[in-house]
């Protein structure tokens, strides 16, 4: 879900992931090429440049780039390293900070206002609705003519490449995965599965490892907020199903489906066959990772990193302990499919040539280089000092079989704090992404009916996931109009 993938950011990339922007400038001013701070050197200039050249780097051109928040203090310290080795190299470049984040609900107002980033970050649910509404650059000349293009990874770069167009920059990604803690399974004499694991797996694991006179559960499904309706669609796409179709711009929900059924019974299952899930099962995400942390739970679903860093670095839990899975097939045999969120970062159309540029200059200025090879191992070294684990992101902006990616794990050799997924975990996600639209809508209504299930015995599946649909269809989806 996008509003979690923000949290499975690598260290290494946070510098990367910021995002500027091209000032306050009207529509006319575009055309000429005017800058924010007033200088003419962008295409259309005929009188304030002062010699004509093509040389980008002896244009004076000025981007806006979103700067931290004032409490993130060494994501702060990282930018303006960043900021003054680009300008180093760039003297060209008035950069100007700012600390506008990425909204779906502002995008729309900050484009017909003309004050939109030059670029900026944005989530995998967005590439459809950005392009449709021309809030996005067509970047394909600049990543075509960029020489590490074909090092990128093509499970989290693809989603921003559409009718063979290329829209934007991935940062990083994830496949939501479930985790398990050995230790509990042990205590209970359960066996660990297999990484090819189905529902029948999972169901036999969290009722073998619930133990309720301890308050300990056998797994914990997010039970309130949008992500209840977040982790249950893991499930949906598991057994074949779809939150949504588009014909002829028309989006129909479809979630109510035979396979939605067959997801929600396996819900129940869980709650009332089971009886493997907290009592106080109204776990949001923090509470769901936290009762993972705290050995309360056996099972826990989200991105990986996020639970083993958690789990490591706060619960002091042992990484053989700690072990990633998959999503479960639904049969054995299937598919194991996990939302795939990312993010990405995007450009404006609205900027200049020069300046979309420079914008992709900048987003790629750390993008396999040394500078972010020394900053990892600085990074894990610093943690081995204060006996902390360094838990990498299970996927990153370059390919696994990138000469850049051999780097990495040539670093993540030398420490013995480095945490280390299992080769089949990775062999065996399977990333399936989010609606394009309504997704947090239809994730909200979604997490009334996973609250009903899981406190009211006996409800049926199918009459449940109608009204819903009904009620998402009428209040939500009638109302997205394709651009």
């Amino acid at each position: 879900m996008r509003k979690f993938s923000m949290l499975l950011l690598s260290l290494m990339l946070s510098a990367a992931m910021l995002a500027a922007c091209s000032g306050n400038k009207t529509a006319e001013e575009n055309k000429t090429g005017t800058d924010s701070q007033g200088t003419t050197g962008g295409t259309g200039s005929k009188t304030e440049e002062p010699a004509k050249t093509d040389d980008i780097s002896q244009k004076k051109i000025t981007i806006k780039i979103h700067y931290p928040l004032p409490d993130q203090k060494e994501a702060r310290a990282q930018e303006d390293d960043k900021i003054k080795r680009f300008t180093e190299k760039y003297p060209n470049v008035t950069i100007v900070k700012d600390d506008w984040q990425y909204s779906v609900n502002e995008i729309g107002i900050k484009m017909a206002s003309n004050e939109a980033p030059t670029f900026y970050n944005t989530f995998a649910t967005e590439a459809q609705m950005l392009i449709e509404h021309g809030w996005v650059a067509d970047i394909s000349d600049l990543y075509n003519s960029w020489e590490y293009k074909d090092e990128m990874n093509p499970l989290l770069q693809n989603q921003f490449i559409v009718d063979g167009k290329v829209y934007g920059i991935t940062q990083n990604g994830y496949v939501t995965s479930t985790v398990i803690n050995k230790a509990l399974l042990d205590a209970k004499q359960v066996p660990l599965p297999d990484m090819d694991w189905s529902w029948d797996d999972m169901y036999n694991v969290a009722k073998g490892a619930a133990d309720a006179k301890k308050g300990i559960s056998g797994i914990a499904p997010m039970g309130k907020g949008n992500e209840s309706g977040w982790n249950w669609t893991n499930f949906l796409f598991e057994a074949g199903g779809e939150i949504q179709k588009n014909e002829d711009g028309k989006y129909t929900a479809t979630f109510n489906s035979d396979a939605g059924v067959k997801a929600l019974d396996f819900y129940k299952k869980l709650r009332w066959e089971a009886n493997a899930i907290p009592q106080d099962w109204a776990l949001g995400w923090s509470d769901a990772i936290n009762a993972f942390q705290q050995g309360r739970t056996a099972m826990v679903i989200a991105g990986a990193s996020d639970i083993i860093d958690s789990a490591l670095n706060q619960g002091g839990l042992k990484p053989e302990n700690v072990i990633a899975y998959p999503m479960p097939a639904a049969e054995k045999g299937g598919k194991h499919i996990g939302i795939l969120g990312g993010n990405y970062l995007v450009i404006n159309p609205n900027a200049t040539k020069e300046e979309q540029e420079m914008a992709f200059r900048y987003i790629t200025f750390d993008y396999f280089t040394d500078k972010g090879l020394e900053a990892l191992d600085a990074n894990i070294q610093e943690r081995k000092g204060k006996n902390k684990y360094y838990v990498p992101a299970p996927l990153n902006y370059f390919s696994d079989n990138s000469e850049y990616a051999k780097k990495i794990n040539a670093i993540y050799d030398k420490y013995d704090n480095v945490y280390r997924y299992d080769e089949k975990m990775l062999s065996l996600i399977d990333g399936k992404p989010e609606a394009q639209y309504g997704t947090q809508d239809f994730y909200g209504a979604m997490s009334n009916v996973v609250q009903e299930s899981f406190s009211k015995k006996g409800t049926d599946s199918k009459t449940q996931l109608d009204a819903t649909a009904k009620l998402v269809q009428t209040k939500f989806f009638d109302k997205i109009k394709a651009q």
